[in-house]
C-alpha cells in the first residue's frame, strides 16, 4: 500500500483521480505536471470501481509515500459521498466514495463532482487562469458544468451548484436528460443526444466523431444538428452568464472537441443573447484539456495538507 499514517502529511506527493462513466483515471502530481499515470476501463457498480481506483492508485504511487488523494467523479457529490448519479453507472449512487477510498489507503481524501474538479484544473493550469468569475461547462456524455465566483468553484448547500445539464432549453431534445426531460440542455447537447438527433433524421446510427467528419465532408445534416445543438446551449448558458455577471464562458468536454463546429455557433448564439450594455462574455476553449481533471484533483488533494490553502471550492 502507497499510503501511510497521518504523520506523513508533510510530504508533498498527491494523487488526482478521475472517476468518469466509462474511464478511470488516475495520476501523480508535482506542481502542475503529472509525472505518472494509469487509465482503465471504469468498472460496473460502487464496490468495484471503489476496488479498481484503489488498484490503480497503488500502481501509480509504486511504492512511493503520497499524502493525500483528491478525486473527481462523476454524479452529484455530498461531503464525498456520491448522493446522485446518471443510468450510465449502475450502483454509483450511495457510494462513500471519500471514506471507502481513505479506509483503503490510510491518508485523506477529498471528493467533489468531476465538472466542478476539471474546473479547478482550468483555473491552476488552463483557460481560466488570471479570471476571478467564470463559467465552466463541460458537453461530453452528459452536460455539467461549474460555477466559479471570486476564484472559488461553488458547491452548493446540497452539492448541486453548477449542474447547467438540468437548463432550461426553447427545443425538444431527441434523447432524455438523465432526470427525464426533453427540455433540458442535456436532452440536446450532450453527445449522445446530437448523435440521436442525427438518427431521428437521417435512420443512420453514429457516434458523434462520425457525425462531425460528416460535416466537415459537408453532410448538411450532420452541420445542422451539431449546430442546432450549439445553438440552443449559447442561448441557455447566456441567461446564467448576465445572472451572475461572468466575463467568460469556458467550454471542455469530449465533445468540445469538434472545435469551430461547436463553438462558433455557440459563441454566436451566446453573444447574441447577452444585452448589449453588459459587454462581451468570452468564449473560450479549454486549454487544461485531458490533464485538467487530474489537475484538479491533485489541487483538491493539496488543500488537506497543513498549511496549504484551500482547494478553491465553497459551500
Amino acid at each position: 500500500m502507497s499510503g501511510r499514517s497521518r504523520s506523513d502529511l508533510s510530504r508533498p506527493a498527491v494523487i488526482g483521480v478521475d472517476i468518469g462513466g466509462t474511464k478511470i483515471a488516475v495520476g501523480s502530481v508535482s506542481g502542475s505536471r503529472i509525472v505518472a499515470g494509469r487509465k482503465a476501463p471504469t468498472p460496473v457498480g460502487g464496490d468495484a470501481i471503489i476496488a479498481r481506483t484503489v488498484e490503480m492508485i497503488s500502481e501509480v504511487a509504486a511504492g512511493q509515500w503520497f499524502s493525500a488523494v483528491g478525486v473527481g467523479a462523476a454524479g452529484v457529490l455530498d461531503r464525498g459521498v456520491v448522493v446522485a448519479a446518471g443510468g450510465t453507472m449502475p450502483g454509483w449512487a450511495g457510494t462513500q466514495l471519500a471514506g471507502r477510498l481513505e479506509s483503503a489507503l490510510g491518508v485523506p481524501i477529498a471528493a467533489e463532482n468531476d465538472v466542478k474538479v476539471a474546473a479547478l484544473g482550468e483555473i491552476a493550469a488552463g483557460a481560466g487562469r488570471g479570471l476571478d468569475r467564470l463559467l465552466y461547462v463541460s458537453f461530453g456524455t452528459g452536460v455539467g458544468g461549474a460555477i466559479v465566483l471570486d476564484g472559488t468553484v461553488q458547491v452548493g448547500s446540497r452539492g448541486a451548484a453548477g449542474e447547467l445539464g438540468h437548463l432550461l432549453v426553447d427545443v425538444k431534445g431527441a434523447l432524455a436528460c438523465g432526470c427525464g426531460r426533453d427540455d433540458h440542455l442535456e436532452s440536446v447537447a450532450a453527445g449522445p443526444a446530437i448523435a440521436a438527433a442525427y438518427r431521428r433524421r437521417t435512420g443512420a446510427v453514429r457516434q458523434l466523431p462520425e457525425i462531425a467528419a460528416a460535416a466537415r465532408s459537408g453532410d448538411p445534416v450532420a452541420g445542422e444538428v451539431i449546430r442546432h445543438a450549439a445553438e440552443a446551449a449559447g442561448r441557455a448558458v447566456a441567461g446564467l452568464a448576465v445572472a451572475l455577471d461572468v466575463p467568460a464562458v469556458v467550454i471542455g468536454g469530449g465533445v468540445a472537441r469538434l472545435g469551430p463546429l461547436l463553438l462558433d455557433p455557440l459563441r454566436a448564439a451566446l453573444t447574441e443573447a447577452v444585452p448589449a450594455w453588459l459587454g462581451p462574455v468570452e468564449v473560450k476553449a479549454s486549454a487544461a484539456g485531458v490533464d485538467g481533471p487530474i489537475l484538479g484533483a491533485a489541487r483538491l488533494a493539496r488543500g488537506l495538507l497543513p498549511g496549504r490553502s484551500p482547494a478553491g471550492l465553497e459551500r
